[in-house]
């Protein structure tokens, strides 16, 4: 799995799990395909945010290959 917080390991299309903000205390993990991503920096101490095909928008936590 890769890292969730840098952008350049994150595309579009790619599968990933994701913590929604109300989530976040629980750390319930939320699989699906980015659609989008929504931060423009380089990288992110709590994980890049992006928009699932689904719409759900969430930070990335695993990057599964």
């Amino acid at each position: 799995m890769l890292d969730g917080r840098k952008r350049r390991n994150i595309t579009v299309g790619a599968y990933v799990e994701i913590v929604q903000k109300p989530n976040q205390r629980s750390g319930k993990i939320t699989s699906g395909i980015v659609a989008k991503i929504l931060t423009k920096s380089i990288q992110h101490s709590h994980g890049i945010k992006v928009q699932l095909e689904t719409g759900i928008v969430g930070r990335v936590k695993n990057i599964i290959i």
